[in-house]
């Protein structure tokens, strides 16, 4: 796809950031992975010898009861389902999934409104390690189930022999059609007859495989399960990024076009490739993304994102009730800033670049700042911005004051002192004049938000200081360059009504998750620790899809 060549797109895009792409070419992974249940003692076979070397995506699993394992244990899938699912017959089920191409087909609903959607080319690579007519049966039975429930109906199949097994051909009421060939113990599962016709020729020893590109190691036996985006997956998600957000950015066709090109080009100049692999660990799934940027590039951002090594975020004070807070560490904040802004203009066109620096100084007014370089060079290094997923207007900016003078201009002369009541007596804070945003610069910290948000942390204060278990995530979090911690009340029930049955319908459990970002030589490192880890996500994807 050449993204000079968009149209702009109105209305919803499915899938529409690589995160989603991820998450429902992942679905697919997962969905049939819970199907999957004859196994028996084996040895494992290397699934990166049976997907093209020219895969998009590819993401697999060595034992898929290993993989989900850990999610049924977590403390919050323990209290909010009725009872835990016997993975036994999952143990050692091998799957993989190669996505061989991303096609956007855009639906017209009206002269002014489209529908953009990405149908993801994909084939799946399951060995069962069953005989051969367990293998012909489960595809026969379970991804016949399957494919009637995606279809919402149930298609006509054909069955004919293939390359030494059983082919099977699925064909909806629509004329969307789905393919499987089930072979000794293997099964090849897409909606794309070539995509299994590639695994065929790899596998005959006619083309190369993932495993003889270089890029997918070998997994580790540490590793639950691991997944690779190579640089043409990164060039094409990038076009569907550009889509997205385009959708989003008003009626203005020009500006629509602008951004349909504009972020693609960022994305493929910035992102050479994306690895990933899940691990169990003491606190719950380790998910790594290690993100592959250019060697200009990286080495940019390994220097300005340095972080501080004595940071005390402590005793800044987080306000408990936010769902999430980003704790940003950097050396120096307005040289990392200013790092991003720079080399994201030289990865565009001059015009564009131009356009981007005269919107970076403004980037910071949703947070009440006139002037994100004088603001940043005013503050840190530690800062803090808290957020509330329940209305995404209530917010929280925390930091240590550098320069007040500075800080001052960095908001403007909008704002004006003001006296508040508070638990303390009087406080005298900045709030702009149309009451919208309130800053409190008491005390060598700066507190500032909407106003709502910001009087009700200064009100009643809880810091961190009174929760000893937080104090010491934040300490353990501290060292990395960006910080997020967060709780979710939803992913927990979602699983649970895919793997068993909520306790009540009505009732959540709250999961915690902890996300670190650092900068290395070679890129961006992304580190979450979580109760259900990516692959709870994908399946939470499912409940809610």
């Amino acid at each position: 796809m050449n993204a000079d060549n968009h149209r702009p797109v109105k209305a919803s895009i499915y899938m529409g950031s690589a995160r989603r792409i991820l998450i429902v070419l992942g679905a697919i992974f997962a969905y049939l992975c819970l199907i999957l249940l004859s196994s028996c003692s084996h040895k494992i076979t290397d699934l990166r010898t049976l997907a093209p070397a020219d895969a998009l995506v590819y993401l697999e699993t060595n034992d898929l009861a290993a993989a989900l394992q850990p999610i049924i244990e977590s403390r919050p899938f323990v209290e909010i389902a009725k009872n835990r699912p016997d993975l036994s017959a999952l143990s050692g089920v091998q799957v993989a999934v190669a996505v061989t191409g991303l096609e956007t087909l855009e639906e017209k609903l009206t002269d002014e409104h489209s529908v953009g959607r990405v149908q993801p080319h994909f084939v799946v690579i399951a060995d069962t390690h069953a005989w051969n007519y367990q293998t012909v049966a489960f595809a026969e039975q379970k991804l016949g189930s399957f494919v009637a429930e995606i279809y919402d109906s149930q298609p006509t199949l054909e069955m004919t022999d293939k390359s030494g097994g059983k082919y099977f051909t699925w064909t909806a009421k629509d004329g969307r059609k789905a393919f499987a060939l089930a072979v000794d113990s293997l099964i090849f599962f897409g909606n794309d007859e070539s995509a299994i016709d590639k695994c065929l020729v790899v596998r005959t020893g006619g083309a190369d495989s993932v495993a003889k590109s270089g890029k997918v190691p070998a997994s580790d036996p540490k590793t639950i399960a691991s997944g690779y985006v190579s640089t043409d997956g990164v060039a094409q998600i990038a076009n569907i990024i550009g889509l997205k957000f385009a959708s989003e950015a008003g009626e203005d066709s020009e500006v629509q076009s602008a951004i349909a090109g504009l972020l693609p080009t960022l994305v493929r100049n910035s992102i050479t490739e994306i690895s990933w692999t899940a691990t169990k660990s003491k606190s719950g799934i380790e998910d790594k993304f290690l993100i592959s940027m250019p060697p200009d590039l990286s080495n940019v951002f390994s220097e300005t994102m340095k972080e501080s090594r004595n940071s005390d975020f402590v005793s800044l004070g987080i306000p408990t009730d936010a769902d999430e807070f980003t704790t940003y560490n950097f050396h120096d904040a307005q040289v990392a800033w200013r790092s991003i802004v720079l080399t994201t203009m030289r990865q565009v066109h001059p015009l564009a670049g131009k356009m981007i620096q005269t919107l970076s100084s403004v980037m910071f007014e949703p947070y009440g700042v006139k002037d994100s370089e004088t603001f940043l060079r005013s503050v840190g290094p530690e800062i803090i911005v808290a957020k509330y997923n329940d209305d995404s207007d209530k917010h929280l900016i925390i930091a240590k004051i550098r320069n007040e003078l500075d800080l001052k201009r960095s908001l403007g002369s909008d704002f004006k002192p003001f006296t508040v009541e508070n638990a303390d007596g009087k406080l005298v804070v900045l709030r702009s004049t149309d009451g919208e945003f309130t800053a409190d610069i008491s005390r060598g910290r700066l507190v500032l938000g909407d106003t709502e948000t910001a009087m009700a942390y200064l009100g009643g204060q809880r810091d961190l200081s009174k929760s000893k278990e937080l104090n010491e995530i934040v300490k353990d979090g501290a060292t990395s360059a960006i910080t997020t911690f967060g709780t979710d009340n939803v992913t927990a029930g979602a699983i649970a009504d895919i793997l068993s049955a909520k306790k009540s319908s009505e009732m959540k459990a709250l999961s915690n998750y902890t996300t670190e970002t650092r900068f290395t030589k070679s890129g961006m490192q992304r580190t979450t620790t979580s109760d259900f880890g990516f692959i709870g996500s994908i399946i939470a994807q499912l409940a809610q899809d």
